[in-house]
């Protein structure tokens, strides 16, 4: 028994039907519903009040009587299926070990799961949210045997049997914020899946909307922002929050701000700044009370905080985690990130290592064909086109008459330079493929950059394909010219395997009876053509050979559009062999100079790598003195084959047991060693320490 865990997504497949509606749903959402519709809108016009500090659609304040509390934060989650029940099976886990400062420590199972979005790659669908996201946490910890997945909660909260309110629920409970990636389909698919069911496998689902304020013990608050696809919350997002921090938060109560995007890093990245109603939250109405922010969307773990200064600080503390099961990103990209809203911070951790970020994107040269088979076809394709017009090579006696092989090569490169020429200056499906193929290079290239660097770094990229098409090209015209020289192709016309078909059936198989005569008759003429046709498709090189030969002599006119059909047929299919494997070591290598000499296409160069190692996810502790305690812990390698648990299939379990109280909640463990449970661990602790009240007497 295994799991049926989905692969990582081909984000560079050219026949994913998913990767062709995750582009159309953008287009659409992007086009239509980006000022026009926003379901974030739809949400505060649905609100049960219009007193926001009461507003329990989005207002959860159950949490703030207990003593301390554990919870821990995790984002982008649904790729492939091993890292998403990777992470999954560790927040399970009713406590972690952990090697601390060279002691063991105990971090218990948070009571409060906050993911930071993208639930499911590569676009929201049933398909992809049951597969990528709930499937690995049902696995991880199982929803109780009454739960049914085709329920619909209609009035959340629906507690479980034998608990009356909320605030006497001891299970974990999970609160979930979208990213970008979920609001492809107008966040449909989230409103469905969260907000109107009651459980992610065993952790409980209380929310009823796409954004939250949780009131948290000693002061502490949580609110999670909804930014859909502007990169910034509404206004009525903005009014409840505002109130919020008008009427309820204390002047002494400190507030972490969970986004989906890391603007701080993105801003710096792409030169802009987004944000702005986010912005104004924090500085007018939170006004130095939000001592963390945290996101995911960069699939790494970063942590920047303040330095010390005479200026206001308005966040103490930057955190990046999404390393929740999607595709590793790069961290030495974003090195030399330092400012944040007039505010100068250092960076404190980094997960994966600037070194090892680094040393990883080289993977694009060495593994690009093999993660990305599928990029063949649409590689091969482009190649084919690009050289179109240049088939075939009459005139390449020069090369082969030369003497030396220097003087061949200086002949092989004038040619390449006249056939790069002539299809600026006279072809038309080449050079309409160059200039198309060159266009798309500039605006692949990503935009931070000046218009003459797109234009240099696309042109280069784009006559490095051209080149290496041409000299393919070159080289297998050479190859047939040297074959039809020694007599090994074009010694029998274009049908020789059928020929010699013929004359072994004439010899073996007489007809006195001239069956096989009315058979043609009767089928007119199908009968001996099929065979024929089919035949010829098993001498592909004799084809090229012959058709190359009456080209050469007689023209392109001279023969019959089913011929030349046939021709260009077979030297796709040889020209398709011999380039795929090129053209993926110059992409991979384009994108391995862009993101470490340049530091471009961050997104672009890892995502080719799917990367399913380097996970982790960040645990709290809100002590009882008030002090927030920060564990960031991470497993380096995922495994890829799993086993049944026998601990969790021998373990009793009541009828209305709920899985949280189990001592193994996860069905699947690992096969081989050393196992995520054994080996996570810490990359970041730190501790925010609570906002004292001033003492009145030392006031006075």
């Amino acid at each position: 028994m295994k799991p049926d865990f989905l692969d990582m997504v081909p984000w560079y497949s050219g026949t994913s039907a998913d990767l062709f509606k995750t582009a159309f749903d953008l287009m659409v959402s992007v086009t239509l519903f980006v000022g026009r519709f926003d379901m974030r809108m739809m949400q505060a016009a649905m609100k049960s009040t219009t007193d926001e500090t009461r507003n329990d659609d989005v207002l959860y304040d159950y949490f703030n009587e207990r003593e301390d509390l554990w919870f821990d934060f995790v984002a982008d989650t649904g790729d492939g299926g091993n890292s998403s029940y990777t992470v999954a099976r560790l927040l399970a886990q009713p406590s972690i070990q952990t090697v601390i400062g060279g002691s063991m420590h105990t971090l218990p199972r948070g009571n409060l799961l906050v993911i930071g979005g993208d639930l499911a790659y590569p676009n929201p669908s049933s398909f992809t949210y049951e597969r990528r996201f709930f499937g690995p946490f049902e696995y991880a910890m199982q929803p109780p045997r009454w739960y049914k997945a085709e329920h619909i909660a209609v009035d959340k909260p629906e507690v479980p049997p034998g608990v009356s309110k909320m605030k006497k629920y001891d299970g974990p409970q999970c609160f979930i914020i979208p990213g970008n990636h979920d609001w492809f389909d107008g966040l449909n698919t989230f409103m469905r899946y969260i907000c109107h069911k009651s459980w992610l496998g065993g952790w409980f689902l209380p929310q009823r909307k796409s954004y939250f304020a949780l009131q948290l013990p000693k002061g502490w608050w949580i609110f999670g922002l909804d930014l859909a696809l502007h990169g910034d919350i509404d206004v009525y997002q903005f009014k409840f929050f505002a109130e919020l921090c008008r009427n309820k938060v204390g002047e002494n109560d400190s507030v972490i701000i969970v986004t989906h995007e890391p603007n701080w890093l993105l801003d710096w990245y792409w030169k802009e700044t987004t944000g702005k109603n986010v912005s104004h939250l924090i500085q007018d109405y939170l006004n130095g009370r939000c001592k963390l922010r945290m996101a995911g969307d960069l699939h790494h773990f970063m942590r920047h905080s303040a330095t010390p200064s005479d200026k206001p600080t308005f966040v103490e503390h930057l955190l990046v985690n999404g390393c929740g099961g999607a595709f590793l990103h790069p961290t030495h990209v974003f090195k030399n990130f330092e400012r944040f809203s007039g505010t100068t911070y250092e960076c404190k951790a980094a997960y994966p290592s600037y070194e090892e970020s680094s040393g990883i994107a080289l993977g694009n040269i060495l593994k690009f064909r093999k993660k990305n088979w599928q990029f063949d076809i649409i590689g091969g394709f482009i190649y084919f086109i690009l050289v179109f017009s240049m088939f075939p090579q009459c005139n390449l006696v020069h090369i082969l008459n030369e003497e030396t092989w220097s003087g061949r090569l200086q002949s092989f490169s004038s040619t390449i330079w006249n056939a790069l020429l002539f299809i600026f200056e006279h072809s038309y499906v080449s050079s309409v493929g160059s200039l198309t193929l060159l266009m798309a290079s500039y605006s692949f290239v990503p935009s931070k950059l000046t218009r003459k660097k797109r234009a240099i770094i696309g042109s280069l990229h784009v006559l490095a394909h051209l080149t290496a098409a041409l000299v393919l090209m070159l080289l297998m015209e050479l190859g047939i010219e040297i074959c039809i020289r020694n007599h090994l192709l074009a010694t029998s016309g274009y049908h020789p395997l059928y020929d010699w078909y013929r004359s072994m059936e004439s010899e073996h198989f007489p007809d006195p009876t001239g069956l096989r005569t009315r058979l043609e008759q009767w089928t007119l003429g199908l009968y001996p053509a099929c065979i024929k046709y089919l035949m010829s498709a098993f001498d592909v090189p004799e084809v090229m050979a012959v058709t190359r030969i009456n080209i050469c002599k007689n023209g392109m006119m001279s023969l019959s559009r089913s011929v030349l059909i046939m021709y260009y047929t077979s030297v796709f299919i040889y020209f398709w062999i011999f380039s795929t494997p090129v053209v993926s070591l110059i992409f991979g290598s384009y994108l391995y100079i862009c993101i470490n000499w340049f530091h471009i296409h961050f997104d672009e160069a890892f995502s080719s790598l799917r990367i399913a190692n380097y996970k982790s996810f960040t645990r709290f502790h809100i002590k009882k003195d008030g002090d927030l305690e920060i564990f960031t812990l991470a497993v380096d390698k995922v495994p890829k084959d799993w086993k049944l648990d026998p601990k969790w299939e021998a373990e009793e379990r009541g009828p209305h047991q709920l899985s949280h109280h189990r001592r193994y909640p996860s069905k699947w463990r690992s096969a081989s060693s050393p196992d995520p449970v054994r080996s996570v661990r810490v990359v970041d602790h730190f501790t925010i320490t609570r906002t004292v009240a001033p003492d009145p007497e030392t006031s006075c």
